[in-house]
């Protein structure tokens, strides 16, 4: 039997609020336990939610960015569970009537673009911690422990439609939602530090079957790797549990990353289980449209807007355009080289952008914020690859130089290392001769109709001149040699 997978995802986008969403506590990651959560955190009696401004303008931002529309007035309600790590036994969150409704994410699986539909962001606050490691009780027993510092720390859920249909669409996506939430500057992204998790939700269903099968969710994968791993996983799981004639559970479930599988958390709550109703202590929420335009106006260029003008402005194709601009940085980066290069010069930035750049920056484990070549560096050594001073060949080994950091900018690389290109059509000649010379089997079966010996002669001159000498020359002045 063909099976058809079918993936949502939930993704929890902690809002780059220096405080937290109902209270002045701070949310900065790495302090010791319990000591950035005060009274409202800790939920004590007489306490009440102040709702943080910052938060809500950063959903209207996500919003915005993703084409959703934004509630005019949206509604917080309390969901209750009893968790030792939720002090108030319930969370603030929304359920019926989210702050952000609809809006899409595209991205690219390959060199196809898809779109997934969102259904909806909420606000939310995060619950605190269990923590079981070097934890001691009063009679120095072993004990486990609550850390308070997340509890209310601003989270948005995003919440996708069904509609993914494997392991690299989701990942795709859910590279695509970070990229945007970090471009829009809501969140910092930080996965190790879990300020961008996603639940896997993961079902299966014989092809051609209309109903969805039962579907488990994975909880809090805080990597793309994990994730993709998680959900084939899931599925693998799901398969073999149906051909083996049992049922699928729903259930929540954890992704172990040393043993690469997924395991039983509990059974799957629905939503009736938490009994929602509208938090007593929180007013509707309302949004203006003044509040929005403000936002609004404050917006950098979005992604798909930057994407087609790099399309319209530079001539380079759709999938590079997609790449370039994966991160907000990539493309400032791409877009500055450009600037200072001549009219015309756009695709080769494109090209070692995506290439060389990026590949030393992926070996060295560098962001590009971070990368030793910067933007007039890189500029530099591109202009003298256009004026004909270096070949592409040459070019590389101007480019190592300059990532090691020993010179500043490429002429100095080049004047050093006596990297000059030969131009010189005499010089050049001289190889020429000297290669035929040496080659003359090369040069018959040339003579005779084989038109892939050329290129061995070619490579047998620039081998001859060190990779120093104008390729062009080279391929004009041998054509004109052989006849």
């Amino acid at each position: 039997m063909k099976w058809e997978v079918v993936i949502g995802l939930e993704t929890h986008v902690q809002l780059s609020t220096a405080s937290k969403i109902f209270s002045g506590s701070s949310t900065q990651f790495g302090a010791e336990p319990n000591t950035q959560a005060n009274a409202v955190d800790m939920a004590l009696p007489g306490t009440l939610p102040v709702m943080n401004r910052g938060a809500v303008e950063r959903a209207i931002r996500l919003g915005l960015g993703v084409g959703a529309h934004i509630a005019p007035v949206s509604v917080f309600a309390r969901k209750n569970y009893f968790y030792p790590d939720s002090p108030k036994n319930y969370q603030i969150s929304q359920f019926e009537i989210p702050v952000v409704q609809g809006g899409k994410v595209s991205f690219f699986v390959g060199d196809k673009e898809m779109t997934v539909n969102l259904t909806r962001a909420h606000l939310e606050e995060d619950a605190g911690k269990s923590v079981h490691e070097n934890v001691t009780g009063p009679h120095g027993e072993r004990a486990s422990g609550i850390d308070l510092n997340r509890a209310g720390t601003p989270l948005l859920e995003v919440v996708t439609e069904p509609e993914m249909r494997s392991a690299d669409e989701a990942v795709a996506y859910a590279k695509a939602l970070h990229s945007l939430v970090v471009w829009l500057g809501v969140c910092d992204g930080n996965m190790q530090e879990g300020s961008f998790r996603i639940d896997a939700n993961v079902s299966v269903r014989p092809e051609g079957q209309k109903e969805f099968g039962t579907r488990t969710e994975t909880k809090n994968v805080n990597s793309f790797r994990f994730l993709e791993r998680a959900i084939q996983y899931e599925i693998r799981r799901q398969i073999e549990v149906i051909e083996d004639g049992g049922k699928v559970i729903q259930e929540t479930r954890l992704y172990d990353p040393d043993k690469d599988e997924t395991r039983s958390m509990r059974t799957k709550e629905d939503a009736h289980d938490y009994r929602y109703f509208p938090d007593p202590d929180l007013p509707p929420l309302a949004i203006s449209e003044d509040w929005i335009e403000r936002v609004r106006a404050d917006m950098p260029e979005l992604p798909a807007t930057k994407r087609a003008r790099f399309e319209a402005d530079f001539g380079i194709s759709a999938y590079d355009a997609a790449q370039l601009t994966s991160s907000r940085a990539t493309a400032e980066y791409f877009e500055a080289v450009v600037a200072k290069l001549p009219a015309g010069q756009a695709k080769i930035a494109a090209n070692w952008v995506m290439g060389e750049v990026a590949a030393a920056l992926n070996r060295d484990s560098l962001a590009i914020e971070q990368s030793p070549v910067n933007v007039a560096q890189l500029a530099g050594l591109l202009t003298r690859i256009a004026d004909g001073t270096i070949s592409n060949k040459i070019a590389r080994e101007v480019f190592t130089a300059l990532w090691s950091g020993e010179f500043a900018d490429a002429d100095a690389v080049i004047e050093a290392k006596g990297l000059k290109q030969v131009s010189d059509s005499g010089a050049i000649g001289k190889l020429i001769d000297e290669v035929m010379e040496a080659n003359a089997g090369i040069v018959a079966e040339f003579r005779a109709g084989k038109e892939k010996a050329f290129n061995s002669l070619v490579g047998q001159v620039m081998k001859a001149g060190r990779g120093k000498v104008n390729p062009q020359q080279v391929n004009d002045l041998l054509r004109e040699k052989l006849g």
